[in-house]
């Protein structure tokens, strides 16, 4: 059959208060910039719902796009009518006749948010139920588990009829709970997280060290296809690139072997912070999960921690790794991970790595040489690269807002 909209429903938006307005209004382009190459298609929304037009646009590749836009709980093929018995019973009719097969059973849900509507909810399903079985051969009625649940949402402009409801990705839409920057390396984790952030609302910066001659051309190439992949969740991704060269061969210079790795990972979380404080940015994200690596313990955490007080997200934190190499599949960035250019995580990892590090210890270390210098050198020369998604068109039409 031929549908017309796709009805959205919100889910966790929906129990925002005041600021319910900013959360649609952010769905809805991100929305936009997901459907940028259907220009036929006009998003208009209310408070309660939002409504797609499908102007004629193929539904099938609208239906996956949609399913992967943070925010929506789940949507649904909708024929649009008019706010008349007999156009909503003809539309329930026909959004049923590929149902009549034997053994088939459905029922009829009615919302009423119009409540001028002349017939109460009781009086709309039995007005509607008995139109399908008048003139349908196999199906009955099950009010208690049906195949097919015919639902009838009767509003104000219209009235909607579906029969099937999508799982959305769920979450907040990016880009309403602020800015944070993500510390990208080239392996899976820290993708999984920047994915994980970007579904709790969070608009994220990619941070990513650099280390030349030892690190390739390769490996910048892998975080850019990275952050590249990440882009799928919103407009676009700024990917500041760390020279890292000079600070990685300070603390092979002064730091004892089983405290470089310590040492390494607090400077990259100092400059990750200054860049943060140049970006005007709250947070910072990383792919740290529990017990992985040395570095990943919570006694290496504490004393990491140690030289920013900015709030450090780790979505990851508790899973384990099959999880996450799940997630990195799905979201396609697993294959770009396990690509073999190392990154300068891995290319100066001592032989044991203290795994309870101590931060007297680590501060007395890193005290006996002029790492600021180095730090401010590395944030006045990192590159910053704008990823960027397709451009969305003006796909936005004329809002009901009823807010």
């Amino acid at each position: 059959m031929i549908y017309n909209h796709i009805l959205i429903r919100y889910g966790e938006i929906s129990t925002k208060g005041q600021n319910r307005k900013k959360f649609v209004a952010q769905l809805r382009q991100n929305i936009a910039h997901a459907l940028t190459q259907f220009s036929n298609v006009d998003i208009k929304y209310t408070r309660d719902r939002m409504y797609i037009h499908l102007n004629g646009e193929n539904h099938e590749p609208i239906v996956e796009l949609l399913q992967e836009v943070f925010g929506i709980q789940s949507f649904s093929l909708a024929l649009k009518v008019e706010n008349e018995l007999e156009a909503i019973q003809e539309a329930a009719l026909k959004a049923m006749q590929e149902f009549d097969v034997e053994n088939r059973t459905f029922k009829v849900s009615t919302r009423r948010a119009y409540k001028e509507f002349p017939l109460d909810t009781s009086e709309l399903n039995y007005a509607v139920g008995s139109h399908i079985l008048r003139n349908t051969t196999n199906l009955k009625v099950d009010v208690r588990n049906p195949d097919v649940n015919v639902r009838v949402e009767v509003r104000r402009e219209a009235t909607y009829i579906t029969c099937f409801d999508y799982q959305g990705a769920g979450g907040l839409p990016v880009g309403t709970s602020g800015r944070a920057m993500l510390m990208l390396s080239g392996g899976i984790d820290s993708p999984v997280a920047g994915y994980l952030a970007m579904k709790r609302g969070l608009e994220i910066e990619a941070v990513h060290f650099y280390s030349p001659p030892f690190t390739s051309e390769r490996s910048k190439q892998k975080v850019i296809d990275l952050a590249q992949k990440l882009t799928k969740y919103h407009a676009n991704i700024k990917l500041h690139i760390v020279p890292f060269t000079a600070v990685q061969q300070a603390i092979q210079k002064q730091i004892p072997e089983n405290y470089t790795m310590t040492s390494t990972r607090r400077m990259m979380l100092r400059i990750t912070d200054l860049l943060r404080a140049q970006r005007e940015s709250l947070a910072i994200v990383t792919g740290d999960s529990l017990g992985q690596v040395a570095s990943q313990t919570v006694e290496s955490m504490y004393a990491i921690n140690e030289v920013t007080n900015t709030p450090i997200l780790r979505p990851l934190v508790t899973m384990d790794k099959t999880d996450i190499i799940k997630i990195a599949q799905r979201i396609d960035t697993h294959e770009i991970s396990n690509r073999p250019y190392e990154d300068c995580c891995t290319i100066f990892t001592p032989s044991a790595p203290k795994t309870k590090p101590k931060r007297e210890k680590v501060n007395r270390y890193e005290e006996f040489y002029d790492f600021d210098t180095l730090i401010k050198e590395a944030v006045q020369n990192t590159e910053t690269l704008e990823i960027k998604a397709l451009e969305p068109q003006n796909l936005l039409g004329n809002d009901d807002e009823l807010f």
